[in-house]
């Protein structure tokens, strides 16, 4: 039996002996990496990426320095990150990003949606002519330069096998290319003390409990983001399908209940879906089922 887990080891293992057998063979120490990653921070999935690559790196690559150059490290995640990772260097303004360009030896673009930061590893690659390589996202566009970018990449690896397979049809085939776990499965911040008291106040036990996360069409980035403007399609689009898409979800939950002994959770992964699990799926429950979600 092959487990989950070292699915999720092999596929990061293979970019990590890229980089060290690969990529960094021969150079003098000491040799710097920049990860671009940090997309946003209302999203748990978004601030988790950075965290979990970093550890994997600190991990198998010790002898590397490593400096991150972000896009968002707002609502404390800047902070938690330099507490945890202290010697990570960080990227700031226009200098910052001068410096990393001319300083660093490889960049390694972290997981995503997409290759997000396109334009920055596009820079790159025009400017220093120094290697870099993608790290476990999802390929979602067919655009001929997106894919010429990562034909000149030393490496790129897929978050899910879909996107392998898409990648490889239209045309990603002169680089190596694989299956690679996003960064957030290895993730190792935790706050314990504070989980332990949430699981108790509400009656969740180990193993004896369903996570369900609602969500809707499109989030509603102008409700959670600064500087995100209002777009009133998605804001519709929202409207026309929140019960079409919610209902299957309380009824999952009331399966749950009557026919287990399981509690239920509802659980955002963006800020947005607080509201959206209260007053789409926790409002509408039969009483009887509320009692144990």
């Amino acid at each position: 039996m092959i487990t989950r887990r070292e699915v999720l080891g092999a596929g990061a293992a293979g970019a990590l002996s890229l980089l060290n057998a690969g990529v960094f063979a021969g150079q003098a120490p000491k040799k710097k990496l920049v990860l671009r990653s940090s997309w946003q921070t209302v999203n748990i999935g978004d601030i988790a990426h950075t965290p979990g690559v970093l550890a994997l790196l600190e991990r198998d690559l010790p002898e590397v320095e490593y400096w991150l150059w972000p896009s968002d490290l707002s609502n404390g995640v800047g902070e938690m990150l330099i507490k945890r990772f202290p010697k990570v260097k960080i990227v700031q303004g226009a200098e910052g990003v001068k410096s990393a360009l001319e300083e660093c030896d490889f960049l390694l673009h972290g997981s995503g949606p997409s290759l997000v930061a396109y334009r920055d590893t596009l820079m790159w690659h025009n400017k220093t002519k120094k290697p870099f390589g993608v790290w476990g996202i999802t390929y979602n566009e067919l655009k001929p330069e997106v894919t010429e970018l990562m034909n000149r990449a030393k490496f790129v690896f897929f978050r899910d096998s879909v996107s392998l397979k898409m990648a490889k049809e239209n045309g990603v085939t002169k680089t190596v290319t694989g299956f690679g776990p996003d960064g957030a499965f290895n993730t190792d911040l935790r706050n314990d003390e504070a989980a332990r008291k949430f699981l108790q106040v509400n009656k969740l036990e180990e193993e004896k409990f369903v996570c369900c996360i609602p969500r809707l069409r499109y989030t509603p980035y102008w409700k959670i983001k600064k500087n995100s403007g209002y777009i009133e399609f998605k804001d519709k689009r929202n409207a026309e399908m929140e019960e079409h898409d919610h209902a299957p979800l309380r009824h999952a939950i009331a399966e749950v209940v009557s026919k287990t002994d399981m509690r239920v959770l509802l659980c955002p992964e963006d800020s947005s879906q607080m509201e959206v699990g209260k007053t789409h799926v926790y409002d509408k429950l039969p009483e009887k089922v509320k009692e144990r979600v």
